[in-house]
């Protein structure tokens, strides 16, 4: 996607209402809209958060004068369900008890409490249990996409689930052979079920995948949802979305023996701070 028109995109996703609307008007997958908007709300939350927070005796202030926390978080601009668990714990409830409330309204101090975080849960598609697991199954079925992309291909990996506890970081598929793609040798592809705009990026590239060129030599990112046309392409990391990777028949590298860096003790390298 070119960087203008994601931009445009991102503009206009302020509302969970725009991802449906420029769905049909624009006739892109809503799964790729939300996912957009997703960081948009995300970003936005995490730079105001504290900002808000500043302000929330005098919320909950208003909220015990009779104001809906889902019209407090609405003038805000702020998630709701964010905004309800600042403010329930403003309001003396216990942590562990906001939690277990938002997860199951039953639990709420009170009725009126009940009715408001069922409200605030139904207008948050985001940091709701639901959209939550919704983040969670989209990355699920991405790295099943990944592994039968594999298999089909014949190419033996190990996941996350085999390396754990063996190296500090590990990706999604680490290969037992590496494959060649246009004269790059690839031990490791990572999965990542969301857009790659230079903000994510940089994000993931700080926190994984540069580790991982420390660890396993050279790899492949496949953002499914795709990235903006022009990205820098991380040194050792190519750069995939869906219709590539499913396009390509992979090359096995002849001969190759790669061990993972390893520290004096025989433990996999640290990757660097």
């Amino acid at each position: 996607m070119d960087r203008a028109t994601y931009q445009r995109l991102y503009n206009a996703l302020a509302t969970y209402d725009d991802v449906r609307r420029l769905s049909v008007a624009e006739h892109l997958e809503e799964e790729l809209l939300f996912v957009i908007h997703t960081h948009r709300v995300t970003r936005d939350a995490t730079r105001r958060f504290y900002v808000v927070k500043r302000e929330v005796p005098k919320l909950a202030h208003q909220w015990r004068r009779g104001r809906r926390l889902l019209e407090i978080a609405q003038e805000w601009r702020f998630p709701p369900v964010l905004m309800g668990q600042i403010l329930l714990g403003e309001l003396g409830i216990p942590r562990k008890r906001v939690w277990q409330t938002f997860l199951d309204p039953e639990q709420a101090p009170d009725a009126r409490l009940k009715k408001e975080v069922l409200e605030l849960l139904a207008h948050d598609p985001i940091y709701s249990p639901q959209g939550m697991e919704r983040q969670r199954e989209r990355g699920r079925v991405g790295e099943e996409r990944l592994y039968t992309w594999l298999e089909s291909h014949g190419i033996g990996y190990r996941t996350e689930k085999d390396l754990r506890g063996k190296y500090q970081k590990t990706p999604d598929a680490l290969l037992d052979r590496p494959i060649v793609f246009l004269g790059q040798k690839l031990a490791w592809i990572e999965s990542k079920a969301n857009f790659g705009d230079d903000v994510e990026l940089k994000r993931n590239l700080r926190r994984q995948l540069g580790p991982y060129t420390e660890l396993f030599g050279e790899g492949a990112v496949v953002y499914w949802y795709g990235y903006v046309d022009g990205a820098d392409s991380p040194p050792g990391i190519l750069l995939w979305d869906g219709p590539t990777i499913e396009g390509i028949t992979p090359v096995l590298a002849e001969g190759h023996h790669h061990h993972p860096k390893a520290t004096s003790e025989g433990s996999p390298a640290a990757p660097p701070s």
